[in-house]
């Protein structure tokens, strides 16, 4: 043993013998590290007034201090761990990496994209500090011509990051692709002016709410409600700020609502995650407004205390888990207090709710959670844990998702269900946080009984973000500085995109709520509502429970069947055909659809697709009508939107063999896929800029009686999509039927 010990100690004095002795921080190094380190802190500090600022000055200095220490110490660790292979001094790669995480926590994004801004940023600030060191110790006109240009080259990236970028070339708009003349909308009112009502408001809440707002004078007073269940992770810190734990969730809302008899449909809208202190609720203001002077008690409800926390959540470390069930419990239970209140004779709201006519709006992740309130709104059990009992069944028949998320959520591991419910999802080109249309794959999840009266729609507006349809959210879709990634320039106005929502939302509750069938028309084809809407690009998308689905390409994986039993497919000359799930910016989407590519130069034949009927039990008429979805899938290298439209031919046969043909652009031509460039240049094509998005169409049968007089309706056999009018192209189609 002793003679172990002594060829370790020998071994230890050979190395001490050996090493080197350690470099000293040079003039230059220490200049470097100076110019590196104080803007990156100073931004840092910035980027904590966005998470702490609200928090009161000790909260906000002790989380800062303890944030950066805590980036000081890890990368610290890196520097110790990468001691061995180095040949930079050590201090200054110990604030080289605390200024790589102050700075990629300043500008989060994608992350290919932030390494590399980051990259940029600390080299072009190590080169100039380094460079003020040589100037000041040698001078020299090459010294100064290095510094004088890497100087200009900062500013112009200074310049960069705090400008919003540049706007976009908008392609075809609503007005050039609808023609006015061709819709008469004389039949329906301005959704988007305010209605005959004069509008009050009056808060709720539980008894010594965090929030004064809802415990004023005349506020009503709400009991909370136990959501432990659906909730993980509730930190300490969440309690002590708020006052309360998650078996004490409070009910608390802020109502618009008409003054007059009633009783008036209840609309309850939710939002999604922000940061936690900065309270989303107030944000749909302008929706309760207009709403309730049209005849809708309108209710913002809070549930701020759901949302995320860089504080409360000791900023990714102690993250509340799973609350999305919880949200949409919280929706649940404020129907129950709403109930309640329908049936007190001394509430103020006593028999003015009409409790059969319910709908929801929810945003972001409130968009998924209204579909989960409204699945387990028809649940006796907790799909997650059937010991928990569920009893409301409430009327809620619609349900509005504004830039929704989908997937959060998976009860007993499958997607959100939902069946015989009127839903729209609305979603902008330019949303920085759902940057795929999350909310059409919950579109295509709904499913309807024939005989009933159901609808369900979708519209896709160009240069809209995710933030700018609550008033609190604004145009930045993130949290500080990592906005300044973003192309920014590019988003419609704040008060166009508000009209947006105003004009849909309006339109749909009336057409589903109050049954106004005019404001159908809109979701049909939304030329219709042209006159009040941004003048920009669009892209709707619709269903109903009046529609017989020929084939939705879900059903097998032959691609010669369809979904009724008896019809067959056909395809001709096509140089792509095949059945797959739709790819998105981020994933695919749980739905299939048929691809078809098609490309008359090379084959110098036109290529088709043709559906064939059953020979009976779909009881056609000539008010009947063809409907079917289509996206553009072209994969082009300098799309145009003017010049891209896609036009084909929709003929139709009867069991004579008598044909009948109308254009595609009978009723629109297929626009392009729209870009989202979300970021600045040069980074924009780092990020997916764009995916498929369908578009609807309806082909009324007696239009194409008057293109062939012979053409019988009633014996309908064949649709047939005939690719003879572009020359090449791929397109997706979808939920082919019979309206």
């Amino acid at each position: 043993m002793q003679v172990i010990w002594e060829n370790v100690r020998q071994s230890i004095n050979r190395l001490k013998t050996n090493r080197k002795p350690k470099q000293p921080l040079s003039p230059g190094w220490k200049w470097a590290a100076i110019i590196m380190i104080i803007p990156s802190l100073i931004l840092f500090i910035i980027q904590s007034i966005y998470f702490f600022g609200d928090r009161g000055i000790y909260e906000f200095t002790v989380a800062t201090l303890l944030f950066i220490l805590f980036i000081s110490l890890i990368s610290g660790l890196l520097t110790v761990l990468l001691f061995a292979f180095k040949k930079l001094p050590n201090l200054y790669l110990w604030l080289f990496f605390s200024s790589c995480f102050m700075l990629f926590i300043c500008f989060m994004g994608p992350l290919e994209v932030s390494a590399l801004f980051i990259f940029v940023f600390i080299l072009s600030l190590t080169l100039w500090g380094a460079l003020i060191y040589r100037l000041k110790e040698k001078g020299g006109i090459r010294n100064k011509l290095l510094f004088a240009l890497l100087t200009i080259w900062i500013g112009l990236f200074s310049y960069w990051i705090i400008n919003d970028g540049q706007p976009s070339p908008r392609g075809v708009t609503l007005k050039e692709l609808k023609k006015a003349n061709h819709y008469d909308s004389s039949s329906i009112q301005n959704p988007n002016q305010n209605g005959l009502y004069k509008v009050q408001s009056i808060t709720y809440g539980s008894k010594n709410s965090y929030r004064k707002e809802f415990n004023r004078k005349n506020s009503l007073l709400t009991k909370p409600i136990d959501a432990s269940s659906f909730l993980e992770k509730w930190s300490t810190l969440r309690t002590k700020t708020f006052g309360f734990g998650p078996k004490e969730l409070p009910l608390n809302g802020t109502v618009w609502y008409p003054k007059g008899e009633g009783p008036f449909p209840l609309v309850i809208a939710v939002h999604g995650n922000h940061l936690m202190t900065d309270y989303s609720d107030p944000g749909y203001k302008y929706l309760g407004q207009l709403l309730a002077s049209r005849g809708y008690i309108f209710v913002s409800i809070d549930e701020n205390f759901l949302n995320v926390s860089p504080f409360n959540d000791m900023f990714i470390f102690h993250a509340l888990e799973k609350e999305n069930p919880a949200r949409a419990i919280l929706l649940l239970e404020h129907l129950k207090t709403w109930k309640n209140w329908n049936k007190e004779e001394k509430n103020p709201f006593f028999e003015k709710v009409d409790m059969d006519n319910i709908a929801l709006i929810g945003h972001s992740r409130g968009g998924e959670a209204i579909s989960i309130a409204a699945a387990f709104n028809q649940l006796s059990n907790s799909p997650d844990n059937a010991k928990i009992k569920f009893n409301y069944g409430f009327h809620i028949r619609s349900l509005i998702s504004i830039s929704g998320t989908d997937g959060y959520y998976s009860p007993s591991g499958k997607p959100v269900p939902l069946q015989n419910i009127n839903y729209l999802a609305l979603h902008g080109s330019h949303d920085m946080d759902v940057n795929s249309f999350s909310g059409y794959s919950q579109f295509n999840r709904i499913h309807f009984n024939s005989d009933q009266d159901f609808m369900k729609a979708s519209v896709y507006i160009y240069g809209a973000n995710h933030g700018q349809f609550n008033q609190t959210w604004g145009k930045r879709d993130g949290v500080g500085l990592g906005n300044q990634l973003f192309n920014l320039k590019q988003l419609m106005p704040i008060e166009d995109q508000e009209r947006v929502a105003k004009v849909f939302i309006s339109s749909f509750l009336d057409a589903t709520i109050k049954n106004k069938k005019e404001y159908k028309l809109i979701f049909k084809d939304i030329g219709y509502a042209q006159k009040w809407l941004p003048n920009t690009m669009y892209i709707s998308d619709y269903g109903d429970s009046k529609t017989s689905i020929l084939t939705s390409f879900d059903e097998d994986i032959d691609v010669l069947s369809t979904s009724v039993m008896g019809g067959r497919i056909q395809g001709k000359h096509l140089m792509e055909w095949k059945e797959e799930r739709m790819k998105l910016k981020y994933g695919e989407s749980l739905n299939s659809v048929v691809r078809l590519g098609w490309n008359l130069r090379k084959l110098r034949k036109a290529a088709s697709y043709t559906v064939f009927l059953p020979g009976k039990g779909l009881n056609l008429t000539e008010n009947s009508s063809i409907s079917f979805s289509m996206a553009d899938s072209t994969k082009r290298k300098n799309p145009s939107y003017r010049k891209d439209l896609i036009d084909l031919t929709i003929t139709l046969v009867d069991d004579e063999g008598n044909r009948a043909s109308l254009p595609l652009s009978h009723v629109s031509k297929l626009i392009p896929m729209i870009e989202g460039k979300l970021l600045k240049w040069p980074f924009t094509e780092l990020s997916p800029t764009k995916e498929p998005i369908f578009q609807h169409f309806n082909f009324q049968l007696k239009d194409f009686k008057r293109m062939n007089p012979a053409f019988n309706p009633q014996t309908l056999n064949q649709i047939s999509f005939e690719f003879n009018r572009t020359e090449k192209g791929t397109v997706l189609v979808n939920d082919i039927g019979i309206r």
